[in-house]
C-alpha cells in the first residue's frame, strides 16, 4: 500500500485510488451526525454563551480558534475550538521547547504536552472537561466532521501516518473516537494511528 501524496486539487489523496464516494458510514452515519449535532447545539447553547464570555474576559482575544485540519479525501477545513491558549502561544511554545529538552521529546512523540505553557487558566478547565471542543458541533453540521471518527490532524501529522494515511482519508474526522477515550496524552502517537486504522 502506498503512502498518501500531495495533489493540486487536494492536500492529501490516496495514490492508488481517489475516494470520491461518501465517507465510511455513508448516508446513515451522516443523518445521525446531523441529528445529534443539531440537538446538542440547541441543548448546550446557554453553555456556549457562558464559555464565550469567559474566554473573552481572560485576555480579550477571540472566543473561537480555527486551525486547518485534513478531512475526508484530503480536504482542508477549519477545525473549531474555544480558544484555550494565549494569543502569543506559538512564541511561548518555541521558547519552552528550546529550554526544556524533555518537553521537546514529549512533543516530538505525541504532539501534546502535559504541562503546556500556552494554555490559559480558563483554558485548563475547558480542556480538562473537554468543553473546548464543543464548537466542533458546527463542523459536524457543515459536513466537515463526524460525531465519531479519527482525531483531526494537520499536514505534518498525516505524514507520520505513512501508508496508513489512506485509512484516515476514507472517513470524516471525529469529535470523539478510540484515541479520545483511551488515554489521550498517555497514548503514544503510534497507538493513536493504530486506533484510527482500527476504527476505519
Amino acid at each position: 500500500m502506498k503512502s498518501a501524496t500531495r495533489s493540486a486539487s487536494s492536500p492529501f489523496v490516496d495514490s492508488d485510488q481517489a475516494f470520491g464516494t461518501l465517507p465510511i458510514g455513508g448516508l446513515a452515519k451522516r443523518s445521525f451526525d446531523m441529528t445529534a449535532a443539531a440537538c446538542a447545539l440547541i441543548l448546550f447553547s446557554p453553555l456556549f454563551l457562558m464559555i464565550m464570555a469567559l474566554v473573552k474576559l481572560t485576555d480579550k482575544g477571540p472566543a473561537f480558534y480555527g486551525h486547518s485540519r485534513i478531512g475526508h479525501n484530503g480536504r482542508i477545513f477549519k477545525c473549531l475550538k474555544f480558544r484555550t491558549m494565549a494569543t502569543d502561544g506559538d512564541e511561548l511554545l518555541r521558547n519552552y521547547l528550546r529550554d526544556n529538552p524533555h518537553a521537546a521529546e514529549e512533543w516530538r512523540l505525541t504532539r501534546k504536552l502535559k504541562d503546556d505553557p500556552r494554555v490559559t487558566s480558563v483554558g485548563k478547565v475547558l480542556r480538562k472537561l473537554s468543553l473546548d471542543e464543543l464548537p466542533q458541533l458546527l463542523n459536524i453540521v457543515r459536513g466537515e466532521m463526524s460525531v465519531v471518527g479519527p482525531r483531526p490532524v494537520v499536514d505534518e501529522e498525516l505524514k507520520v501516518y505513512d501508508a496508513f494515511a489512506v485509512y484516515y482519508l476514507r472517513t470524516r474526522p471525529g469529535l470523539t473516537g478510540l484515541w479520545q477515550i483511551s488515554g489521550r496524552n498517555d497514548v503514544s502517537y503510534e497507538t493513536r494511528i493504530a486506533f484510527d486504522t482500527q476504527y476505519v
